[in-house]
């Protein structure tokens, strides 16, 4: 299926917009699961139920986002017309529960998505993953990091609108302009109330002040994700979790058969430097932007009730 941008969403802005604004995810049964985790925490799974004998479709949502975004929810309703199963990932605080211990998750972190693989290995012979902004990082990292080990169950893996390069994309977002200002907002209040909630919780983990006053994704960053997570500074943090050396370094072998990398990546993030091997999508916005077939065929379906 080629990608078609709603010609009547001219720019990036608005095609990422208008998804979660003015279209609602379609309703999928889901049953969630609460995984206890092997350091104490836990996540919450929606599961997709299907046949046993059927293929495994796992989800893997974008920052601040959750199994009920729209645009998992849309992933998760096509594999279902496929007669496969899912299951879509919750990573730690994002489910609507805050997770128990201090950490949580972030765009490098893949130890959560190892501990899942490592879990529905023994219930699929044939899984397929996506993961969309964050989580496409968070993918294609993990794929890199195994190397040649990549399990055999995998059988197919997509990123989609993958933030390749942190460091880029932070600049990015922290620069001037409306609807940078937009997206960082977004994006900060739910960070800044998650962390100022860790800090009420474990007292003097956090800087409390650093957080009220972080006015920038660096700022926060360099605050919060590296300080909890053991990196030294935000730029170590982005150095260390980009995901574009495992694919521009040809650190995994078998990421050219397996991964499939759909660089939809944010207007200026990175322009110019989309690792090799990955196809690129020049037209369009984030992960939540929407096309013009499935809006056209939505409005049709619509008039034909």
């Amino acid at each position: 299926m080629k990608y078609e941008p709603a010609r009547w969403l001219f720019g990036p802005n608005l095609m990422t917009v208008f998804g979660p604004l003015l279209r609602t995810g379609p309703e999928v049964p889901l049953r969630r699961e609460r995984w206890e985790l092997h350091d104490g925490d836990f996540v919450d799974v929606d599961r997709l139920e299907g046949r046993a004998s059927a293929p495994l479709f796992v989800a893997l949502h974008g920052l601040e986002g959750s199994s009920s975004a729209h645009y998992i929810r849309g992933l998760l309703r096509q594999a279902r017309l496929r007669g496969w199963r899912g299951l879509a990932l919750n990573f730690r605080g994002c489910s609507g529960d805050m997770n128990r211990l201090l950490r949580s998750y972030h765009s490098g972190e893949t130890s959560d998505l190892n501990e899942l693989i490592a879990r529905v290995r023994g219930e699929a012979d044939r899984i397929v993953i996506a993961g969309c902004s964050l989580g496409g990082n968070v993918l294609v990292k993990w794929l890199g990091e195994q190397g040649g080990e990549v399990p055999r169950e995998i059988r197919a893996a997509a990123a989609l609108s993958v933030p390749f390069d942190l460091a880029a994309c932070s600049r990015t977002l922290d620069s001037q302009g409306f609807w940078r200002w937009v997206y960082r907002t977004r994006f900060l209040r739910t960070l800044k109330r998650k962390s100022l909630l860790k800090e009420s919780r474990f007292p003097g983990e956090l800087n409390a002040q650093r957080v009220r006053g972080a006015r920038t994704l660096f700022e926060f960053d360099d605050a919060v994700t590296a300080a909890v997570h053991g990196f030294k500074s935000a730029p170590d943090y982005y150095a260390q979790s980009s995901s574009g050396p495992f694919v521009a370094e040809r650190r995994a072998p078998r990421i050219r058969r397996r991964l499939d990398v759909a660089s939809a990546l944010l207007r200026g993030a990175a322009r110019g430097r989309v690792p090799g091997g990955a196809p690129r999508i020049d037209r369009g916005g984030g992960a939540r932007s929407s096309s013009w077939q499935r809006t056209w065929d939505r409005s049709r379906r619509r008039g034909a009730r």
